[in-house]
């Protein structure tokens, strides 16, 4: 397994990413280009120069240029010695690490590498996936992960791929296979105006989780504006600049129709 990896960012202290005090680690790299993605920059795989950083330096590498890039190469002992600091809130309050991107599964020999040494130090491990890869690399990954966070977007193929730039295809597959095998799946759904809350969708996912069987918590995602000041950062145009988030009224409706087909649902991480 890959003793190293792309890392461009770990949050600590974080409560929207499952349950309990989380550290989260941020990999780089993803397949999907979603309009309202607020991570721009966890989107290409490798380092990469911007227009100005951050408030992370420790993230940033400066190139013989003198361009900030984004992105740190991290080995898997590094990593484990940053988790390791905050074992004590883990433990206190039914906590651990959360592995997000980006798309973790994008790095998959370095995520197992990682998911294993949680597992040898007894933390609880959650990966925050879209689910696009492999069934052969979700199968390896199941053996080591406490959690999946699983997001679903839209259910129409043809929507999905204008908005995310991939078919749902492989991630409607993966989740029935995650499901059919006892995996701990907490469905996630970003509620985008104009895009993901129309009924339609909501009424379709619900059928979908539904006949899948095995998945009965669901946490609503609201859209919010946080990617705004990175695509600038970025160079990179902003695709909704006009979007607002939900309203609390909007999120309660949402949550009570899930709720009303049988399903634990919240809105928020």
């Amino acid at each position: 397994m890959a003793k190293q990896g792309i890392i461009f960012d770990i949050k600590k202290y974080s409560l929207h990413d499952g349950p309990g005090i989380r550290t989260t680690v941020f990999l780089k790299g993803c397949p999907l280009a979603c309009w309202w993605c607020h991570n721009p920059e966890s989107q290409i795989e490798g380092p990469f120069a911007v227009t100005y950083p951050g408030h992370k330096q420790d993230f940033y590498t400066r190139a013989e240029d003198g361009q900030s890039k984004l992105g740190r190469t991290m080995t898997v002992p590094e990593v484990m010695a940053e988790l390791e600091k905050d074992r004590l809130f883990y433990d206190e309050s039914g906590g651990g690490v959360t592995f997000s991107g980006g798309e973790p599964l994008m790095q998959p020999e370095f995520l197992l590498a990682l998911l294993a040494e949680c597992r040898e130090k007894d933390l609880h491990t959650c990966v925050d996936t879209t689910g696009y890869a492999g069934q052969e690399v979700i199968g390896e990954v199941m053996q080591y992960a406490g959690l999946f966070l699983y997001d679903l977007k839209l259910i129409d193929d043809d929507g999905h791929t204008k908005y995310t730039g991939v078919s749902n295809g492989p991630i409607l597959d993966n989740l029935a296979f995650l499901a059919g095998r006892g995996a701990h799946v907490i469905i996630r759904i970003p509620i985008v105006p104009g895009i993901t809350d129309s009924r339609d969708n909501l009424e379709g996912i619900a059928a979908f989780l539904k006949r899948t069987g095995g998945i009965r918590e669901i946490n609503l995602l609201p859209y919010n504006r946080f990617g705004s000041n990175k695509y600038r950062r970025l160079g990179r145009p902003d695709p909704m600049p006009a979007t607002n988030p939900p309203t609390a009224e909007e999120m309660n409706r949402i949550a009570a129709f899930f709720t009303g087909q049988g399903f634990a649902c919240r809105a928020g991480g």
